[in-house]
């Protein structure tokens, strides 16, 4: 009887062993991009025929984040712009800027961005991933960096990341000469996602 129970025991050792050996994967959490608190932001900036900068933003986007810390690596971000939402502080040139010798938003009204990949570095992270404007996708990448995370004043759990990249306009079929020093646009997100 006693050696009955001892190899039950050890069968079921055995069946257990392999199970209890796998590796524990966490699962990333959800965040939500808190555009409804005005959290986060799309600003950008291009030179203006090499005498000044022109500053700009979009207000309406939306998007959402999977990260889990310490697993930056498994991390995923979305995000969709309204492209009609741009604003640079001057209503005739946001005009412009909507037409088609620029952003066509009549034609294409939302940009989108879908992460691939994302890389430690020594300063922080590049995300790699397929942006979508003006009928264009193409394959960017974004220099970033974790501000923080943790609990917030209202009962939330929140987590905030700041990244930069360069367009070239012409990637994105934008080809209006406003002189040699505006080929490029500089992007500057700053986001502040809720735990859902």
């Amino acid at each position: 009887m006693l050696t009955r129970r001892l190899s039950a025991a050890l069968l079921a050792g055995a069946i257990a062993a392999p199970v209890s050996a796998l590796p524990i994967t966490a699962q990333a959490a959800e965040y939500v991009i808190d555009t409804e608190g005005q959290h986060a932001f799309i600003e950008w900036r291009i030179n203006h025929l090499g005498f000044s900068w022109l500053y700009g933003r979009f207000n309406d986007f939306e998007g959402s984040f999977e990260y889990e810390d310490g697993a930056i690596e498994d991390a995923s971000v979305e995000v969709t712009i309204d492209m009609a939402s741009l604003d640079s502080n001057h209503a005739e040139r946001d005009k412009h800027l909507r037409e088609a010798d620029f952003f066509h938003v009549k034609e294409y009204p939302e940009a989108t961005f879908k992460s691939t990949g994302i890389e430690s570095t020594d300063d922080g992270f590049v995300i790699t991933g397929d942006l979508t404007m003006r009928g264009v996708t193409k394959e960017i990448e974004i220099e970033a960096e974790k501000i923080g995370e943790g609990e917030d004043p209202w009962g939330g759990y929140r987590a905030g990341f700041h990244g930069t990249t360069t367009l070239t306009l012409k990637d994105f079929g934008i080809d209006y000469d406003l002189g040699p020093a505006a080929t490029t646009a500089e992007v500057t997100l700053s986001v502040e996602g809720v735990r859902q």
